[in-house]
């Protein structure tokens, strides 16, 4: 993910309750229509084998029209997305991604601090309460992985990187602790990511989340079982070396994601990103692989499964949404 949209400071450790936004949404991209198209896509031709989208922001909304998180679960559905991993960038949204993946059998949740945002945690002492939360939400139902986590060089200064490294190891404990998958962030900081992994120990099922890459770097990190995924950006006219990594990288070790609602593929690049376009990004891979799409999105949802379990694995909670105060907090229906 790109830069996260940050909240504003309130609670103590710095944490504040989320306003709900468009479409129960609890963070709104900022963006300039005079700069980009802000109307959603049309769907792409449905694929005839599933996948899932293995990163998603659908607590961040964006658009004109700012679409309700089961619009566009429904939209996904319609064009085979089987289910999609929730991630959270901090506690209101990884808190956000449990509570709606406790109810929603379409989707997984993934929780965790942004790199981005812990440097300035840590500097007003709010990162211990912060991974104390994210440690609790970890053990909560339908929650299958700890991320985005690890480290950003591009948007953070080299006095902000110990901060990052001591919540990426935070992180990769908790994932360990609660034997869940690992969703890495990785912005300009490849062997920083690769040491801090091999020097704490990689979760047994560790996932390079928008993977930035070369060949070389995906050679490395396959070779140590992990797993890449790939996201619209592999679609770019500038992206070879992102090709030339999907081509050297073992088929069961690649996975397809958005990571919405940044990063649309091509050819609707620069519209707002949602997992009902993943079947763009799944088609370009397997033109790049010279492989049939529906083979590869068999070998994607296998790999996916491989990592998070099956999304029937945990049946979501048969209680209804919350309601009252908490139903806007959480972006459900009062």
């Amino acid at each position: 993910m790109p830069d996260a949209p940050r909240p504003p400071a309130g609670l103590p450790g710095g944490f504040s309750e989320p306003e709900p936004q468009d479409g129960g949404a609890i963070r709104r991209r900022e963006s300039d229509p005079s700069r980009r198209d802000l109307s959603y896509p049309p769907l792409p031709e449905a694929l005839r084998v599933g996948v899932y989208d293995n990163h998603t922001h659908l607590e961040i909304a964006d658009g004109e029209e700012g679409l309700d998180w089961r619009e566009q679960l429904d939209r996904a559905s319609s064009v085979g997305i089987r289910g999609v991993v929730q991630v959270g960038t901090d506690v209101p949204t990884s808190r956000w991604s449990a509570e709606i993946a406790a109810i929603e059998p379409r989707m997984l949740a993934a929780v965790a601090v942004h790199p981005n945002e812990t440097p300035e945690l840590k500097a007003r002492g709010g990162l211990d309460d912060a991974l104390a939360v994210i440690d609790e939400l970890a053990g909560r139902p339908r929650v299958r992985a700890v991320g985005e986590t690890g480290l950003d060089y591009y948007r953070t200064a080299e006095d902000g990187r110990a901060a990052q490294i001591e919540a990426f190891e935070g992180h990769i404990a908790i994932a360990k602790r609660h034997g869940l998958a690992l969703q890495i962030h990785d912005r300009d900081a490849h062997e920083d990511v690769v040491d801090t992994l091999l020097r704490v120990g990689a979760p047994e099922r560790t996932v390079f989340h928008c993977f930035s890459g070369d060949a070389g770097l995906a050679r490395l990190a396959t070779s140590h079982g992990w797993y890449l995924s790939f996201a619209g950006t592999v679609t770019f006219k500038n992206a070879e070396n992102l090709r030339e990594a999907l081509e050297v990288a073992p088929r069961d070790r690649i996975l397809v994601e958005t990571d919405a609602p940044y990063l649309a593929p091509v050819p609707v690049r620069g519209r707002p990103n949602a997992p009902y376009l993943i079947p763009h990004t799944l088609r370009a891979m397997a033109a790049v692989l010279g492989t049939d799409p529906s083979m590869l999105a068999a070998q994607i949802a296998s790999n996916t499964e491989a990592v998070y379990g099956r999304w029937s694995d945990e049946p979501p909670l048969p209680s209804e949404p919350p309601r009252g105060a908490d139903a806007g907090r959480f972006g459900v229906d009062a």
